[in-house]
């Protein structure tokens, strides 16, 4: 099967089902009550966004992956296995590939237990800090192991230089990138159709860069994400009818590192995740300052998408420039790759 009409199908069969799948899932979430709260800290207006179905991740998450795996493996029946793209290759790229989608899917399901304890104590405090910290540091060194086992130099590509050998620092640069990132990406998440929206920009991303680095595997599976989070964001669209919830952000958050990591270049995250660091880092930012100020703030409010909120952008209109300025950053990631990638 041709890379581009797989990624295609891969894209179109993840967002008939992620759409699909809403009709039956969020009058389930209803019946449930599985619906969000909005914290007392947030600003005033999202009040009214209380009671909207939370968990609505799972729409993209069986959109993403069934199609994904439903491709692939039909793929590979017709003699073209997209994700060992050769033999030296094959081995490789299948340990990347599978072993980031169950890391992803760990990662959902710390966020599902999350939204879960949210949803039963009718409270926005689900696994404390030390919980959630301890089961993502668990899951991220069984990722980690996966990869280290299979290239123990820890090699990780530069553009313009090459393969490096991280050796001792592989462990260090990992739990740092899974870490900020699978936090950031959550972050992200605070109103509709955000987290969503840069996502696709960022996945949209990556299908070039996988088809630039021959890791085609990378390619078709960011181009079911894409497919996966366009159904998704039907439903989430300001006004909301279903947020994701933990357990998409978290899943989101694993993905990107995964297809990061199979790519051999996590630090692109920066580049194709730059509102992620901009949320994180403007988090980080204020908590440090008002500790060094003893209570003065940076921003309004943050992450910074509630910065803007607050001084009177609208919901919509701040998806839509954070989503913009993230398709830059996917762009200087896009032409990085292309100009910098070695033979």
């Amino acid at each position: 099967m041709n890379i581009i009409i797989a990624c295609v199908v891969a894209a179109v069969v993840a967002f008939g089902i992620s759409f699909g799948l809403g009709y039956v899932v969020i009058p389930f979430l209803h019946k449930l009550k599985f619906g969000q709260t909005i914290l007392d800290i947030g600003p005033k207006w999202h009040k009214n966004k209380q009671g909207t179905p939370t968990m609505g991740g799972i729409l993209f998450i069986i959109g993403t992956v069934v199609a994904f795996v439903a491709v692939a493996l039909v793929s590979k029946a017709l003699g073209n296995d997209i994700i060992g793209t050769n033999e030296i290759l094959s081995k490789s790229m299948n340990i990347k590939i599978w072993g980031g989608l169950v890391m992803a899917l760990g990662f959902a399901f710390i966020g599902f237990l999350d939204d879960y304890i949210k949803v039963v104590k009718k409270r926005n405090l689900g696994l404390t800090i030390k919980q959630k910290t301890v089961l993502q540091i668990v899951l991220m060194l069984g990722y980690l192991l996966t990869l280290f086992l299979n290239d123990p130099t820890g090699s990780m590509f530069i553009p313009f230089v090459g393969m490096v050998e991280t050796k001792a620092l592989f462990w260090a640069i990992g739990i740092a990138v899974i870490y900020c990132t699978t936090n950031a990406v959550n972050f992200t998440d605070g109103i509709d159709g955000l987290c969503g929206s840069v996502t696709v920009t960022c996945a949209a991303s990556f299908i070039a860069i996988g088809a630039l680095r021959n890791c085609l595997g990378v390619s078709l599976l960011a181009a079911a994400l894409v497919g996966g989070l366009i159904g998704y964001l039907i439903w989430n669209w300001h006004p909301a009818k279903v947020m994701m919830g933990d357990l998409g952000s978290m899943f989101l958050g694993g993905l990107v590192v995964a297809l990061s990591y199979a790519v051999d270049c996590p630090f692109i995250i920066l580049l194709v995740g730059i509102i992620y660091v901009a949320e994180f880092g403007s988090d980080i930012i204020q908590i440090g300052y008002f500790k060094l100020t003893h209570g003065k703030r940076i921003f309004k409010m943050a992450p910074i998408h509630h910065h803007f909120e607050m001084c009177g952008w609208k919901e919509v209109k701040i998806v839509k420039i954070f989503s913009f300025v993230n398709l830059l950053g996917g762009i200087a990631a896009i032409l990085l790759f292309y100009f910098g990638n070695l033979k």
